[in-house]
Parts: structure tokens; C-alpha cells; sequence
């Protein structure tokens, strides 16, 4: 960019800012990125005006082509961004009238930056949700596959991580698969509130010149134009809420991840993570570390650092635009950006986890872990549960004793405990017996979880 760099309020002023504040109040170094969403509304912006006879067509065309040329400079890296110049909007602007005269300048006719800067990050945001949205489907798609690879492989089920029944590999991978489905649903209703354009709000009043927004909101795409003007440049809730979103998205890998990181312990041995994705020590040679599980667990505060950040930063704004909007840009990026990328490393992990069998099918066979289904047979002997829950809390004490589990007691040492026991309860305190008994929707049973993996599938195939 040459020539001299004024800023675009300069007739009220007759002292020049100071490099200090110039310093401190710039967002070029960040807000940059929207270079893309920003010519793209502008583009609109000026086929609006010269729609309504604000610009004539030679005027809005010869903008349109000056704004396709800085487009293409700032991808070849040809395009020199001014702190000067504060922002993407006047770097992008000083540039166009640099570029075609004096018709640059009229671009800005009918709009003031608040509208520029709220309708811009909508565009951007409702990209990365769509991106975001994209990566969580392949991440989904990968757990399905491995659930359905393991879909009557016995583990144990833990509640204070502790054994407490047994359940399916694929049963516990479709858990995840439903938290991840709603987080799609959360984007999806976060998107549905963000499409909503602010442009012809102008600074807070809407403008006096006859725009029609319903033609700029169809040209980019936005479902409707914002009802109210002080609510167009002032409300930021559609970022909150994909941060909120953004968030929860990674306290769910989070939670996978700190379970990724526990079987794959050596006093685990559940799985085995692929070597592409963990790292080794410095010192110590046997180490193979869970890095990327361990760096996601991490990240989960980050995201929900910013979403808290941006709570701060809206909570005692009056209306309408104030300066301290600046602020939402920095964290909203970078949880965009962490949420997309850790989905992402995930989607590529989730295939390449080796699960060990054998060392879950011994797990879930200590612990007890079909207690509970000897009470449920006890119930079906007309005992009450509560007296059940009593029996077999005393028998499970007996088996801890004698150092067995409750399968392998005799049955007459069983039946020490209630007559109503017969030689068929190893049907039931056998794991596959526990696990085939759930056979009902959402269950662990193997049919089941089948079932549920189909219907997951034929509805991400119909959305």
C-alpha cells in the first residue's frame, strides 16, 4: 500500500494518535482473516446500492472488479496490512480507492464498520460451523466403524471408576457417538441463530438512504436481515453460543480423552493407541506417551476459557456498539480453531485404536461386576429387590473372602445365602449372559448396539 495512510475519522480530529494508542487499539493483526467474508459483503453491499440507485452500475462494477483484485493480491501475499489503518475494513478500503480512485470511497455509503464487523463475523462463523460441523460427522462415522468392529466385545462398565457391570465396547463408543450427535445439534440450532445479517444497521439507526436489505441478506446468503438495529450491531449472543457450543465439544473429547489415556495404561491395556499419535521421552526410553489425548484434555480449558472471556466482555455493555466488541475476535477464533482441530486428530486416531480383548473380558470378570444381575434374579424369584440387594451384598462379601468371583462359587455355597437359587443363576453371572439379559433400546446388548449403530447411520445418511 502506498501513498499516506489517514484515518477515515480524520476531520474531527486536529491531533494525531498516539503510536501508543495506535498500538493498543488496533485489530488488523487478528481481525485480518476476515479479509475473504469482508470483501464478499462488501461486494454485496455495493450490488445493493447500485440496485437501489445509490451507485450507478459502472460505479458499483468498477468496485466489485477493484475488490476481486485486492482479493486475489492478499492470497498472493501482495498486500501490505497498515496498523495505521486499524482494521481488515479500512486496510481493504484505503486499498480499493488507492486502486480506483475517488469511487472507492463511496463503498462505504449507507454502512458504518459496526454493521461491516458484526455482519462479517456472522459470514466467517457460519463457515467454521460448517467446517466444524463436517470434521464432527467423520469423527462420528470413525466411532461407528469401530463400534460396529466391536460390538459384543465385553469390558467393564464403571461408576466411580470402579467395575459395576459389564457392557459392550460398541455400547461405550455409541455413548460417545450420542455426545457428539448433540453437539451437532448444537451447532446446527447455533447456526440457525447466526444467520441473520446486521448489514443496513449502519452504526446503530439504520441510514437514510433506501437500502434493501432483503436483497443484500439474499446475495449472502443469510436467511433474513436483523429486526432491529440497536440489536444488529450490538448482539454478539450468536458467538457465545458456538463458544458455548465449542466448549462442550471439548469437554467431550476431554472426557474421552482422560479414558483414552486410562486403558492405554499399562494397568489397563485396553487399547493401544497408534505410535502416530502419541510422542516418546526425553529420558526415558520405554515411554510411549498419549500426547494428543493428554493436549486435548488441556485444550478442553482454553475453549472454556474464552467462552468465559467473552461472557466478561459482553455482561455490562449498554447498547449499542462499543469498543470493547473488539475483544470477542481473539477468543472466538481460537476456539474455533482448537475445536476444529481437535476433532479432527480425533477423527483420524479413532481408526487407528487397537483394542485388546482379552485384557477387558478379564477386567469386567473381577470386580463383581454381575452382582446386580443375581439380584435381578433374585427378583424374579418374587424376593424384593431390597432384600436382593442385601442377599447378594452378602454373598459378594462371602466371594471376596475366598478370593473368587460370585461365578465361580459352588452353588451350594450360593444357595447358603437364599434357596430360591437354582443351577440355572450361572446363566446370568456369566458376562455374556449379563450383557445378552439388556437386550432393550439403548442397552448394552450385543443386538442392540447393532441396531443402534444402523439407525445412527441412516440418519446421518438422510441429514
Amino acid at each position: 500500500m502506498t501513498g499516506k495512510q489517514e484515518k477515515p475519522w480524520k476531520g474531527r480530529f486536529t491531533a494525531a494518535t498516539d503510536q501508543l494508542v495506535e498500538e493498543y487499539t488496533e485489530s488488523v493483526s487478528f481481525d485480518q482473516r476476515l479479509y475473504d467474508v469482508d470483501i464478499q459483503g462488501s461486494k454485496a453491499h455495493a450490488r445493493m446500492l447500485a440496485r437501489v440507485g445509490v451507485l450507478t452500475a459502472s460505479e458499483s462494477d468498477a468496485i466489485i472488479t477493484g475488490l476481486d483484485q485486492i482479493h486475489d493480491d492478499i492470497l498472493r501475499g501482495d498486500f501490505s496490512w497498515s496498523r495505521t489503518l486499524e482494521d481488515v475494513h479500512m486496510n481493504i478500503e484505503a486499498r480499493l480507492t488507492e486502486s480506483i480512485g475517488d469511487v472507492g470511497k463511496k463503498l462505504h455509503t449507507g454502512r458504518s464498520r459496526n454493521d461491516q464487523v458484526a455482519t462479517d463475523i456472522r459470514l466467517y462463523l457460519r463457515q467454521g460451523v460448517d467446517r466444524l460441523s463436517a470434521e464432527l460427522k467423520t469423527l462420528i462415522l470413525s466411532l461407528l466403524d469401530l463400534a460396529e468392529a466391536e460390538y459384543d466385545t465385553i469390558m467393564p462398565g464403571f461408576t466411580h471408576l470402579q467395575v459395576a457391570q459389564p457392557v459392550t465396547f460398541g455400547h461405550h463408543m455409541m455413548a460417545w457417538v450420542e455426545m457428539l450427535r448433540r453437539d451437532l445439534g448444537r451447532l446446527s440450532d447455533c447456526r440457525d441463530r447466526m444467520n441473520i445479517m446486521p448489514l443496513g444497521a449502519a452504526a446503530l439507526a439504520g441510514t437514510t438512504f433506501p437500502v434493501d436489505r432483503n436483497y443484500t441478506a439474499e446475495l449472502l446468503g443469510f436467511d433474513a436481515p436483523a429486526a432491529n438495529s440497536l440489536d444488529a450491531v450490538s448482539d454478539r449472543d450468536f458467538a457465545m453460543e458456538f463458544m458455548s457450543s465449542a466448549a462442550i465439544i471439548m469437554i467431550h473429547l476431554s472426557r474421552m480423552s482422560e479414558e483414552l489415556i486410562i486403558w492405554s495404561s499399562a494397568q489397563f491395556s485396553f487399547i493401544d493407541i497408534s505410535d502416530t499419535y502419541c510422542t516418546g521421552s526425553s529420558i526415558m526410553p520405554q515411554k510411549k506417551n498419549p500426547d494428543v489425548a493428554e493436549l486435548t484434555r488441556g485444550k478442553s480449558g482454553r475453549v472454556i476459557g474464552n467462552l468465559m472471556a467473552l461472557f466478561m466482555i459482553m455482561k455490562g455493555q449498554p447498547l449499542a456498539y462499543n469498543r470493547d466488541n473488539q475483544e470477542d475476535k481473539e477468543p472466538l477464533f481460537d476456539s474455533l480453531d482448537t475445536a476444529t482441530a481437535a476433532v479432527r486428530v480425533f477423527a483420524g486416531m479413532i481408526p487407528q485404536l487397537t483394542v485388546n480383548s482379552g485384557a477387558m473380558y478379564r477386567a469386567a470378570s473381577s470386580g463383581f461386576s454381575t452382582a446386580t444381575d443375581l439380584a435381578d434374579y433374585l427378583v424374579r424369584k418374587d424376593i424384593p429387590f431390597r432384600d436382593a440387594h442385601e442377599i447378594v451384598g452378602k454373598a459378594v462379601q462371602a466371594a471376596e473372602q475366598a478370593g473368587c468371583d460370585l461365578s465361580d462359587m459352588p452353588l451350594q455355597s450360593l444357595q447358603q445365602f437364599s434357596g430360591e437359587i437354582d443351577g440355572d443363576v450361572y446363566n446370568v453371572l456369566t458376562l455374556e449372559g449379563s450383557v445378552r439379559a439388556r437386550d432393550h433400546l439403548g442397552g448394552t446388548a450385543p443386538d442392540q448396539v447393532l441396531a443402534a449403530i444402523r439407525k445412527v447411520r441412516k440418519q446421518m445418511a438422510s441429514n
